[in-house]
């Protein structure tokens, strides 16, 4: 399971003209090419310009990334990648360095980028299918941003066709992804009647609008009325489904607290990721039928845990290989029970440097081993989730383990709870209880009347 890659074809601005002008299958060679004269006074310079809050991963990070997850695990049974390939900034870096360039071109070499990637990593894995769903930065037009049946979509549509390793597969994207980047496929065997469902989900995101800038709600309600549908009909065939998108649904935990008290105010609610809870109630009320979802976006290890009338689901959020969040790069290792379509266990590695440049990957932790759970169902994530939930100062040892490996690459080292966390993870014990409310229910009126009522008791 990788995410959030944030590769940033720019990073030796001088090379971009042979980008642009080249297919994406000649871009290995391009970027891995000697360094142009000049190449950090100009990207220094680029990311200036374009304001940039951090370094996305160059050529070496992502080469380092995808050789460490060869090593450790050369042929998986199929490869996962959770949205958001595209550096953050893209639209301004491509715009700044090709003033000409049309809309189209812009399209086309965005389109490019992601056929790139698909291209590495099915060199990286060639007898292994590669699933992959857009984030939000993974527009034809710009962040957040995206019109439906767009040519975009339609040039990434055959990228992931061509990497899903099955014929009948491969034909569900091309004829079904353009619309809106969603899809269903079957996964491989010995995975005992299971489908992934694969959804674009920035048109549900509350910053969403088309490539005109106008406000577009009617795409988003498209994109719930196919998973339902979808949903409907494997729960008729008694299939299990996994669910993967970008951004997830439920509570932005970090800007939520950010109301302190305010949230507990008459009017006031907690801010979610998404403009509202359709996919939310999507998922959990068909909560027989799905054994996980997987997400991403805040770059961070989370677990979560999506209730609902219909029960409970196990969402997993995937860490990122961009170091922008000041996480290190990692990527994740999962067992999976193939009867039951449940994942047992997972491992996370991470390097112990930003650049890749001589990096060295290490396992920092083993789900089963940190969070004493037997498995990563729903049952053992409710009880999990519960446990944090308890544990007000989070003093029991599955707590203390998730703060000290929730931003990768600072639990190799950490000892404690409290010691060489990063600083996301010392902002998470600052907040445990709003985050194990967040945690163990992703609506947001029960996010409200967890921590109010907490609140009202001290």
């Amino acid at each position: 399971m990788l995410s959030d890659i944030h590769f940033d074809p720019f990073a030796d601005p001088k090379k971009v003209d042979a980008l642009r002008k080249a297919p994406a299958s000649e871009w290995d060679a391009i970027l891995r090419s000697p360094d142009t004269a000049q190449k950090d006074i100009d990207f220094a310079a680029l990311q200036q310009t374009c304001r940039a809050k951090g370094v996305d991963p160059a050529m070496p990070l992502v080469v380092s990334s995808l050789k460490a997850a060869q090593a450790t695990m050369p042929n998986p049974l199929f490869v996962t990648v959770s949205g958001d390939l595209m550096a953050h900034q893209f639209d301004c870096k491509f715009k700044t360095l090709e003033k000409d360039a049309s809309e189209a071109e812009y399209s086309a070499f965005a389109a490019k980028t992601i056929a790139f990637l698909a291209w590495e990593l099915h060199h990286t894995f060639p007898k292994s299918p590669v699933y992959i769903s857009l984030g939000n930065n993974d527009s034809g037009c710009k962040d957040y941003r995206e019109d439906e049946d767009s040519d975009y979509l339609k040039a990434d549509a055959k990228s992931f066709a061509a990497v899903a390793m099955d014929a009948k597969n491969a034909a569900a994207i091309e004829n079904t992804f353009p619309m809106l980047g969603d899809y269903s496929v079957t996964l491989p065997t010995p995975m005992a009647k299971t489908r992934l469902l694969v959804v674009q989900n920035i048109f549900e995101s509350k910053s969403f609008s088309n490539c005109g800038g106008d406000k577009d709600e009617a795409s988003a309600a498209k994109q719930v009325a196919w998973l339902r549908a979808q949903l409907a009909e494997a729960r008729a065939k008694h299939e299990h489904v996994w669910v993967m998108g970008h951004i997830p649904p439920g509570v932005n935990v970090f800007a939520a607290s950010s109301m302190g008290q305010k949230v507990c105010t008459t009017g006031n609610v907690a801010d979610e990721f998404l403009s509202n809870e359709d996919l939310l109630d999507a998922l959990t009320d068909y909560a027989d039928t799905i054994s996980l979802a997987i997400f991403a976006h805040t770059h961070m290890d989370e677990i979560r845990l999506l209730r609902g009338k219909g029960g409970v689901v196990a969402m997993k959020m995937v860490p990122s290989i961009t170091t922008v969040g000041g996480n290190m790069s990692s990527f994740s290792v999962a067992q999976v029970d193939p009867v039951r379509a449940v994942m047992t266990d997972y491992a996370v590695y991470s390097a112990d440097n930003k650049t890749g440049i001589d990096a060295t990957w290490a396992k920092e932790y083993d789900f089963k081993t940190a969070y004493k759970a037997k498995d990563f169902s729903a049952a053992s994530v409710d009880a999990l989730t519960a446990g944090f939930l308890a544990d007000p100062k989070a003093d029991s040892d599955p707590s203390k383990a998730y703060a000290k490996y929730y931003q990768t690459g600072t639990g190799q080292q950490a000892g404690l709870l409290g010691t060489n966390l990063g600083f996301r993870a010392i902002g998470l014990v600052a907040m445990w209880h709003e985050y194990a409310c967040a945690a163990s229910d992703g609506h947001a009126v029960a996010y409200r009347s967890c921590v109010c009522s907490a609140s009202a008791t001290k």
